[in-house]
């Protein structure tokens, strides 16, 4: 299954980030609009595009508990 930008609610985080890997997004830049509608979309855009050029590699989960 292909990876997917999903919603993660921790402790310490409320956000987007990937389904196969520790990336989330953080925006990089004040979104400044003329309205609500344009702040979001440019939210939305700057989250998809940062989404789709992430490599998985560079954030790999950390280690689960391990079982004996």
């Amino acid at each position: 299954m292909p990876r997917q930008l999903v919603w993660i609610e921790k402790q310490n985080f409320q956000g987007f980030g990937c389904s196969d890997c520790h990336w989330v997004f953080n925006p990089s830049d004040s979104l400044v609009g003329q309205s609500l509608d344009e702040m979001k979309h440019r939210y939305e855009a700057q989250r998809d595009k940062e989404f789709a050029a992430h490599v998985c590699a560079k954030h790999p989960r950390p280690p689960g508990p391990k079982t004996q």
